[in-house]
């Protein structure tokens, strides 16, 4: 979210009152992407599929994000049927949370597809009591940039957006900053998630929230390679006369699904080091190389992140919160010699995983 600490001046929300859900949006919170709990033979898991949520919940994420990347693109086909169902079990759990913590969570649901998909799709998310879309816009491909913010603002009509850069290399497509400048023009955006894996690509996103003007855009890093330095930075830019500094404040990353309290922890880390105004802790910078590290295993970067699904899977499994890595499309199985490289980084960087804590409380989460 923008900030003036620098001396520059942003405009004010265009809404006078924030809503809770916002105000939280705002501060920042640890999103995981949520997993898709299947049985063998490739059907929904409902046991397992609501103590994934709990697990996340208990491990002090501030939200939850379903129907994205992490929870597999295919659920949005309505021949497989699954995105009610699994939009249902997690807000069902995050209900039971917030009532019994009175606590405001974050909901956030993909949207995909051509417009009266994507419209259908987020009238569902409203229903079941998620405030934000995540916009993927995949299907759009090809699409010149006035057509994609129009599309854009149809969704907003009816859901708080959650803008998305998601990595070509699983899937998106390039949107220069020219699309983000018109992004930040829609009044109901929210909030902004860069998964671009790229740097260039994240100056441009952010750059484009600095010149808009806004103080009322989230943002969130999914750059799952570069958690830790978008947590910390400071992006300043001059905008005319004027110095603007933005920061991340949270993340929604599908590595935040695996060893997620340890996430939890780590966000705070960041928020103290980004709220100090002191010199970068040395602990942090060699804490950004291991969770990379991490991060290249689980998402199997060594062969281009085909393996990146079932990667996650894997790490679930070996804690017990998933029965195997399966996935909807049957083709997505672990690479050679990826379960070996996480073999390595979990040996190499026990203080990063949660095993424990996941083995004390397994069998309530699991409980029906």
């Amino acid at each position: 979210m923008a900030s003036s600490d620098s001396g520059g001046h942003v405009a004010l929300s265009a809404n006078s009152e924030i809503k809770p859900a916002e105000k939280v949006l705002r501060h920042g919170v640890a999103i995981p992407a949520h997993p898709l709990a299947l049985t063998a033979e490739l059907k929904l898991d409902e046991r397992r599929q609501r103590a994934l949520s709990r697990y996340y919940l208990a491990a002090g994420a501030g939200g939850l994000a379903v129907g994205v990347h992490t929870t597999q693109f295919k659920i949005h086909e309505p021949r497989v049927g699954l995105l009610r169902p699994v939009l249902e079990l997690a807000a069902e759990e995050m209900d039971r949370v917030e009532a019994a913590q009175q606590r405001t969570l974050i909901r956030v649901a993909g949207i995909c597809g051509e417009t009266d998909q994507a419209i259908r799709e987020a009238q569902l998310a409203c229903e079941l009591g998620y405030q934000f879309g995540l916009m993927n816009l995949s299907s759009l491909k090809g699409r010149n940039i006035d057509q994609l913010l129009e599309h854009c603002r149809e969704i907003s009509n009816r859901i708080g957006l959650f803008g998305f850069y998601l990595q070509p290399a699983v899937g998106g497509i390039e949107l220069p900053h020219e699309f983000w400048r018109g992004f930040c023009e829609i009044e109901n955006v929210a909030a902004i998630k860069i998964a671009a894996f790229d740097r260039y690509r994240t100056l441009e996103v952010v750059r484009a929230v600095a010149e808009s003007g806004r103080d009322d855009i989230a943002l969130y890093t999914g750059n799952d390679d570069n958690i830790i330095l978008d947590l910390i930075t400071p992006y300043d830019f001059s905008i005319g006369q004027k110095q603007t500094r933005l920061r991340f404040v949270g993340g929604l990353l599908g590595h935040w699904s695996v060893w997620t309290s340890r996430a939890v922890q780590i966000l705070r880390l960041c928020r103290d080091q980004a709220t100090s105004h002191s010199q970068v802790d040395e602990q942090l910078l060699r804490l950004s190389t291991e969770i990379t590290d991490c991060n290249a295993a689980v998402f199997d970067v060594a062969n281009n992140f085909r393996g990146c699904i079932p990667g996650i899977h894997e790490v679930l499994r070996r804690q017990g919160l998933l029965a195997g890595v399966w996935c909807l499309e049957e083709s997505e199985v672990l690479s050679p010699g990826q379960a070996n490289e996480i073999d390595r980084v979990s040996t190499a960087y026990p203080h990063l995983t949660d095993d424990e804590f996941v083995s004390e409380n397994l069998d309530q989460w699991l409980s029906e």
